[in-house]
């Protein structure tokens, strides 16, 4: 008889429960801002459009969107968050936060380099 394996169990205190969802009302934003400001009950993070090419503090940035959540939910979203980045990053790269250093380090348009041989 031939060896037949089974998959392993999964744990059902650490098994993801997989919800229904429902797209109908979705819409989307792009944002490239985030304030998160904090209560004792919960978190808001509030999101926007930067549109300034260098730091400018006399124009407001003008945000669009604030989700609000409890901390429960807030952990559950940086450990998603924290996997998600952590996968790019082991593929593309370790993503630089400082724009100048990520400015220096970047390569320049028409190659820059030596000439191929």
């Amino acid at each position: 008889m031939p060896d037949d394996p089974k998959p392993a169990a999964q744990d059902p205190a650490t098994a993801q429960p997989q919800f229904p969802t429902d797209y109908s009302n979705l819409s989307t934003v792009y944002t490239n801002f985030c304030r998160v400001s904090v209560t004792p009950e919960e978190l808001a993070l509030d999101f926007g459009l930067n549109t300034q090419m260098s730091p400018n503090p006399t124009e407001a940035i003008k945000l669009s969107h604030r989700v609000v959540m409890n901390f429960y939910t807030a952990k559950r979203l940086m450990n998603a968050l924290l996997g998600v980045v952590s996968q790019y990053e082991n593929t593309y790269g370790v993503l630089e936060l400082d724009f100048q250093r990520r400015a220096r380090t970047a390569p320049r348009p028409g190659g820059g380099g030596t000439s191929p041989r």
